[in-house]
């Protein structure tokens, strides 16, 4: 590994990858009014992976690093996948902002993740945490009239838990593996699999319009390309406990871009869900009952 950087520039860049991602709910539920959505994931990741071997392939290395980075961002890309397909396909059933918070949920996931991983118990804070986080699922969720969870809630919780588990897997390889072909290894495998599943898995429409065609460069472009080689950089010099609690700041970037663009609101009952998951996200990582250091951390 290179020489650490100084650490707002890791920070900043981790919270730039965030603002991408937070801005984006909206964008991905507009255009799959266009496309159906493992086909749109196919493009999106093809189109991602194609950028980054393209301005990647003179920095990757051979050797163990490489070896490595294959094994790592095919793991990872199974799981990135997981969580992109079960979130573009929530987001055909729930709106955008909700998405968000419920997506957010990954944060809290993830030192519990890590605690299975590393075969240790969750600390106080943790577990106080996850309670808090689920607690504002449920009334996110349970809304009176609206007949309890629906569809979109349940694919977007998926997307959270393979979402945690993506962030400790990448955490793990980063330190070792050459990052620039993890990164391209991670998001090929992200387009393989959708391209391998989308003829079959989901009814395929595809309009072009110009909505689509600036979803998709967005989003390939900005929050894949540039956003996983980011993170990946980023993760060889922060925890991936430090990563989430940057990144729990992408529910509130999606909340805001969804109420410019959209003028989508939250009802109160949502908002103090909304409130209590946040307040989970913060007590996981300030672990205000703090003991012994989380191996994840």
């Amino acid at each position: 590994m290179s020489a650490a950087p100084p650490r707002w520039r890791t920070d900043f860049s981790l919270a730039l990858v965030c603002l991408t991602w937070g801005a984006t709910f909206i964008i991905v539920k507009e255009a799959l009014a266009d496309a159906s959505t493992l086909l749109f994931l196919a493009i999106r990741f093809s189109m991602a992976a194609a950028a980054l071997a393209i301005i990647l392939h003179r920095r990757i290395r051979r050797g163990k690093a490489a070896r490595l980075a294959l094994r790592g961002g095919l793991i990872a890309g199974v799981f990135l996948f997981a969580g992109y397909a079960f979130q573009t396909l929530g987001l055909n059933y729930t709106g955008a902002s909700k998405a968000a918070f419920i997506t957010g949920l990954y944060i809290p996931l993830v030192p519990l993740v890590g605690a299975v991983i590393y075969r240790r118990l969750p600390t106080a804070s943790e577990a106080f945490g996850v309670l808090l986080a689920a607690v504002g699922m449920g009334l996110m969720t349970f809304e009176p009239g609206a007949g309890g969870v629906n569809r979109g809630d349940l694919l977007v919780g998926g997307c959270a838990v393979a979402f945690a588990f993506h962030i400790v897997i990448l955490g793990h390889f980063a330190k070792d593996a050459d990052t620039s072909a993890l990164a391209v290894t991670q998001i090929a495998t992200c387009a393989l699999l959708s391209a391998a599943s989308f003829w079959w898995a989901d009814p395929v429409h595809l309009h072009w319009t110009p909505r689509l065609v600036t979803a998709l460069l967005i989003t390939s472009l900005l929050a894949t390309a540039f956003a996983f080689a980011v993170q990946t950089w980023a993760q060889q010099y922060s925890s991936p406990t430090r990563t989430a609690i940057i990144f729990s700041l992408e529910p509130v970037f999606a909340w805001a871009a969804s109420w410019i663009v959209a003028g989508e609101l939250l009802s109160r009952r949502a908002l103090v869900g909304a409130a209590l998951i946040m307040a989970g996200i913060l007590a996981v990582e300030l672990k205000p009952f703090r003991r012994a250091a989380h191996p994840s951390s």
